[in-house]
């Protein structure tokens, strides 16, 4: 009888995350159990408790690292053919254009109504984020693009309105979320940052 293969712990929790990912996309998050997870990753279901908690903390890793694959600011910050504002509103045509992780941020939202899952979520993005967006503004401020005294204060705020516009945090239905959509525009735009556009 054959032995298994013994795998570096990266490897694993790599292939784990992969697995999710194929099952969360094709059969649904709430339908794929950490069984179904294990078997298409070829491990034991213990060998799941040594790298992550919860089925939860997959979800949360897997968003993370289909950002940081596929990440829209690193894809505009090069660009010589676009200010500040227009690199802001690229990034944000550029992360909804990602439909796998449209897919899984989709089947996120349920899972944030565990506050520690959301506080989580939260400062992850306060983390890695707000520094982005910063970066961005100040772009926008230095060429004149971008009209505002409050950077930092937006910088901290635009990762924070996901939040909001979520109904599984803050329930609205489709009309409260379009008249939601509007009052973002419109108080972005009052502090100097236009980034909603006719294509937005």
């Amino acid at each position: 009888m054959a032995r298994p293969v013994k795998k570096p712990p990266e490897q694993w929790k790599q292939e784990i995350l992969d697995a999710a990912k194929a099952l969360f996309l094709s059969k649904g998050y709430e339908e794929t159990s950490i069984t179904d997870i294990m078997e298409l990753a070829g491990g034991a279901k213990g060998m799941f408790y040594r790298f992550y908690e919860s089925k939860e903390e997959v979800m949360h890793a897997l968003g993370d690292r289909m950002f940081f694959e596929n990440n829209p600011f690193e894809a505009v910050r090069g660009r010589s053919d676009l200010n500040g504002l227009q690199k802001i509103r690229e990034v944000l045509i550029l992360n909804r254009a990602d439909e796998d992780r449209e897919s899984i941020n989709a089947q996120a939202v349920d899972i944030l109504k565990d506050p520690r899952i959301l506080a989580a979520a939260v400062e992850a993005n306060r983390r890695v984020l707000t520094p982005l967006w910063l970066e961005l503004i100040e772009e926008g401020r230095r060429d004149g693009s971008i009209h505002t005294e409050y950077a930092r204060e937006l910088s901290e705020l635009l990762p924070l309105i996901n939040f909001w516009l979520l109904p599984s945090v803050f329930p609205a239905d489709a009309d409260e979320l379009r008249h939601k959509f509007r009052f973002v525009a419109e108080v972005l735009a009052s502090m100097g940052l236009p980034i909603m556009d006719e294509m937005l």
